[in-house]
């Protein structure tokens, strides 16, 4: 008895060491902010910047030490928008992500980015990026990387409580994304590159909403079937303003949109004469199909997180990927 009393007076002794999230939360050394602010910025989100490529390389101009610089340069630059659009989105919702499960160990809700520190990185690279856009890039590609910027942190405010709207502004997002490329060098965009990029895009953001909204009603009901409290759409509200009929409604429409567009450029090109062994960008078709059923098989199953993810995870989908990319390839260099 005298032993734990001692104890209880040295644990009183001594002052309780608070962090950011309360009683016992370690405070950040200075070294971890840096490292931080660089997992806040999503490295594993850095690859659907990739999308910069889509038009040069559809046009068949990446190759030349013009078009890789610029490349290169958008691609860094959209980088940098994006990253400041995830500091300010965490920065605002710290502390809503601090009462969620998982979310709570996201750097700045964990408190090992200052809630200050992620604003003024975030605000300093979303001025930074398209001011660097105009002085490196065409001035078309600073409006184009502005416009993202701002769409995305009234995203973050307002825009990701709006039904529909939400869906609309991220596929809207993917499709700058593939647009940039082609902007930054000069490339026109077909009407038939912009459908299918945005159909695609759609299809993939409101499959990823469907698998949420399958896995948060499921979430529930072994909740509700455990005598747990579980409280729906604790991780993105507005799923539960949507039906998974409707998300699968949406889903289906896009991926049947994209196929179809995709199938018409492809014929339509076919006419154009050409040298090559075999008609490829016809070929192509079937390997663009193939993928898109691929993706909806785990739409349908509702394990469509992110679209990195499903692709990388699937052995399938990847090999039917570097073939459609080996087509594609092909139907360029005209062989």
């Amino acid at each position: 008895m005298a032993e734990r009393a001692d104890t209880a007076a040295e644990r009183a002794a001594v002052p309780e060491r608070r962090g950011p999230l309360g009683p016992g939360s370690p405070n950040p050394g200075p070294g971890s902010v840096p490292l931080g602010l660089l997992k806040t910025a999503r490295p594993r989100q850095w690859v659907k910047n990739v999308l910069v490529i889509a038009a040069p390389a559809a046009a068949g101009e990446l190759f030349s030490r013009h078009a890789l610089t610029q490349v290169a340069l958008v691609f860094a630059l959209f980088t940098a928008a994006a990253a400041a659009v995830y500091l300010i989105n965490d920065a605002r919702d710290a502390e809503a992500d601090r009462a969620h499960p998982t979310k709570c160990r996201r750097p700045v809700a964990a408190g090992q980015v200052p809630v200050p520190v992620a604003y003024a990185a975030g605000g300093l690279l979303a001025a930074l990026a398209p001011a660097a856009a105009a002085a490196l890039c065409t001035p078309l590609t600073a409006v184009l990387l502005a416009a993202y910027v701002v769409m995305q942190l009234a995203y973050c405010v307002s825009l990701k409580h709006v039904l529909v709207v939400d869906l609309a502004v991220v596929t809207t997002g993917f499709l700058m994304r593939a647009m940039i490329g082609g902007i930054a060098l000069g490339i026109p965009l077909s009407r038939w590159f912009l459908i299918t990029t945005g159909f695609g895009a759609l299809f993939m953001v409101s499959a990823k909403r469907y698998s949420e909204a399958v896995q948060m009603t499921q979430a529930a009901e072994d909740a509700a079937a455990d005598g747990r409290p579980e409280r729906l759409g604790a991780t993105r509200a507005l799923l539960t303003s949507y039906t998974t009929g409707y998300l699968r409604f949406v889903w289906q429409l896009a991926a049947g949109v994209a196929v179809l567009a995709y199938c018409l450029w492809a014929m339509e090109s076919g006419g154009i004469a050409g040298t090559g062994l075999l008609p490829w960008r016809q070929l192509s078709m079937v390997a663009f199909i193939l993928a898109i059923l691929r993706y909806a098989v785990f739409a349908d199953r509702g394990t469509a997180g992110e679209p990195e993810d499903v692709v990388l995870r699937d052995r399938a989908l990847a090999l039917i990927g570097v073939v459609w990319l080996a087509m594609y390839g092909f139907a360029v260099a005209d062989w």
